[in-house]
C-alpha cells in the first residue's frame, strides 16, 4: 500500500479498536443523499489520481479522490466520456462518492437501454473494508469472470461494506453529432409526447421538463441526429422538428443544470435534494444489509452490522 492508502487503513484500525463508526466524506456534494451523516470524519481525497488509462481499450482506473471534473476533462481529450453521466452536485465531486453512491445522470433515463447505469460500467475496483484489509476485484478488461462480480456491489453501498480507494470503469466514445431542441409544452403533453417518442427510433439522449419548456437532447451520427431535426421525415425516419421547437443555441449550461451544477461547476442541488431524500427508507437500509452478506460471502468474512 502507499503512504495515502496505509493512513487510510490506520485511521479504520484506529476506528475498529475503540468500535467507533466511521463517517466516509470526500467533496461532500451527497452530503444530503441517505440517512443523516454520522461518525468520525474519513476523508479519503489523498488518494487521488488517474493510475491508469487505455484509451484504445475503452479502460479507465482512478483512485476515490479523483474530481470527476478531472477524469472528464482527461476523457474529453481523447473523445470518450463516462457514459452514465454522473450527477456533479459540486465541483469537488469525486469519483468515489459516484461509485459509492450509484447515481447516474440524464442519459441513463432516455438512453439506458443502450448504456446502462453506472453498475453495467465498473470493471474492477479496491477497497479497505472494516478491517483495514486491502481487497481487490476484477481488473482493467471488460471480459473479467474469475470469482464474484464484487465489484459492482460496491455501487450504491454508501460505504456500507468499506472505502472503496481505486475503481476502473469502461468509457465509451463521445457522439460525433449533439443537438438540443426545446418545446413549449405543459407537463401533460410534455409526458405524453416522450411516451410517443420513445416508441420511435430516435437518437434521444436525455430530456427534462421545467417551467412549461420540454427539453430534449439529440446525440448521434450526423445523419441520424439531421433526419431528428428535420421538419418533415427523410427517407421514413421519424423527425422530432415537426411538432415544432427549435434549436438551442447554447444547451450545455442546461444540462450542467439538470446534471446538478451550474457551467461555472456551482453546486445547484437544491431541487434535487428532496428527490434524492425520498430514498432514505427502511427498505434502503434492508438493500444495505443484503449488500453487507453477499458481500461477506463473496469475500469469505463476517459481515459488520456496525459499519
Amino acid at each position: 500500500m502507499d503512504e495515502a492508502i496505509e493512513a487510510l487503513a490506520e485511521q479504520i484500525r484506529a476506528a475498529a479498536s475503540t468500535r467507533t463508526p466511521l463517517r466516509i466524506r470526500a467533496g461532500g456534494s451527497k452530503d444530503f443523499y441517505g440517512n443523516p451523516p454520522h461518525g468520525a470524519m474519513l476523508d479519503p481525497r489523498a488518494a487521488c489520481g488517474v493510475v491508469a488509462y487505455e484509451p484504445t481499450e475503452l479502460a479507465l482506473a482512478a483512485r476515490c479522490g479523483t474530481t470527476l471534473a478531472e477524469i472528464e476533462t482527461l476523457l474529453e481529450t481523447h473523445g470518450q466520456m463516462l457514459a452514465f453521466e454522473p450527477p456533479r452536485f459540486a465541483a469537488g465531486a469525486t469519483i468515489g462518492g459516484c461509485i459509492a453512491c450509484g447515481l447516474a445522470g440524464p442519459r441513463r433515463a432516455s438512453a439506458g437501454y443502450a448504456y446502462g447505469g453506472v453498475r453495467d460500467f465498473v470493471l474492477g475496483a479496491r477497497l479497505l473494508d472494516g478491517r483495514s484489509q486491502l481487497l481487490s476485484f476484477g481488473g482493467m478488461v471488460m471480459k473479467n469472470v474469475a470469482g464474484y462480480d464484487a465489484a459492482r456491489l460496491l455501487v450504491g453501498s454508501l460505504g456500507a461494506l468499506g472505502v472503496i480507494v481505486e475503481v476502473s470503469l469502461k468509457v465509451v466514445p463521445r457522439h460525433p453529432v449533439e443537438t438540443t431542441l426545446q418545446f413549449s409544452m405543459g407537463e401533460s403533453a410534455a409526458l405524453n409526447q416522450l411516451n410517443t417518442w420513445g416508441g420511435l427510433p430516435l437518437p434521444i439522449s436525455a430530456s427534462a421538463w421545467q417551467g412549461d419548456a420540454l427539453w430534449i437532447r439529440l446525440a448521434g451520427s450526423a445523419a441520424a441526429v439531421t433526419s431528428a431535426c428535420a421538419n418533415r421525415p427523410i427517407r421514413s425516419l421519424p423527425a422530432i422538428r415537426r411538432y415544432g421547437g427549435c434549436r438551442c443555441p447554447r444547451p450545455q449550461p442546461r444540462w450542467d443544470w439538470v446534471r446538478g451544477s451550474s457551467s461555472n461547476g456551482v453546486a445547484r442541488n437544491a431541487g434535487f435534494e428532496p428527490i434524492f431524500r425520498r430514498r432514505k427508507s427502511a427498505r434502503a437500509q434492508r438493500n444495505r444489509a443484503v449488500m453487507r452478506r453477499c458481500f461477506a460471502a463473496a469475500t469469505g468474512q463476517q459481515a459488520c452490522s456496525r459499519r
